[in-house]
């Protein structure tokens, strides 16, 4: 079948601004967007300039916006979306070239709530593993699932406009931690996810939970980061 692409186009050497750039290409209906990215490419203009890497959901590197919505372009099928099918990069980060963006901006605000285990540096070592029940598992076992696409943050209006909001993301990534009973560093995470940056200039739009292709409850987490911070309830 023909497929119908508007393909937003942007080369720094040679223009002044994005334009958009149609393709048609021959496709089958479980075919991904990725594939016919692919097939621009190798067919069309090798000149495109997009990301991928494991092509499976799981790495993150394609997300971009298919007709206007936040996507993993290995993660949507042919069949599932109207033509002409418009594909643009994700919001709110620097341009660099076609479907690429700069990931710096995004990844200094998951870097800014330590995402990683801080533990009591005075504390003794143990001599095996740090054991956790079940339920204390379950307690964060949502926000494990985040892959740093970057797609929840760039649908996030608040991120559009102020590029110093840490964005849903690191959040996210924040409350993995602050929920872990193995972790000892969830007042630092929360004093910093309290400064003027921080968890409160969410305003609730719930454009995160619906862009995340993992089904991570994204607000949800941002809501309960935000009690922890008000009552210590963590």
């Amino acid at each position: 079948m023909d497929v119908r692409l508007r393909i937003q186009r942007f080369n720094p050497e040679q223009d002044d601004a994005p334009h958009f750039e149609d393709y048609t290409i021959d496709a089958e209906p479980m075919d991904r967007l990725l594939d016919c990215l692919h097939k621009v490419k190798a067919y069309e203009d090798s000149s495109l300039a997009l990301r991928r890497s494991c092509g499976h959901g799981i790495c993150g590197s394609d997300a971009v916006l298919i007709n206007g919505v936040n996507a993993l372009a290995c993660k949507v099928l042919v069949r599932d979306v109207k033509q002409p099918i418009t594909i643009e990069p994700i919001r709110g980060l620097p341009l660099i070239k076609d479907l690429v963006v700069d990931m710096d901006p995004f990844f200094q605000g998951y870097l800014e709530v330590k995402p990683w285990l801080i533990v009591d540096p005075v504390a003794k070592e143990p001599e095996r593993e740090r054991l956790q029940s079940q339920e204390e598992r379950e307690r964060f076992d949502d926000t494990t699932k985040c892959i740093l696409c970057a797609a929840c943050t760039t649908s996030c209006p608040i991120f559009w406009s102020d590029e110093g909001y840490v964005g849903p993301a690191a959040i996210v990534n924040a409350h993995r931690f602050i929920f872990d009973s193995r972790d000892d560093g969830a007042r630092e995470r929360l004093e910093i996810l309290s400064s003027k940056n921080g968890a409160f200039k969410c305003r609730t739009a719930f454009n995160c939970t619906a862009a995340c292709p993992r089904g991570i409850q994204v607000t949800k987490a941002i809501q309960e980061v935000k009690q922890a911070a008000l009552f210590g309830s963590f």
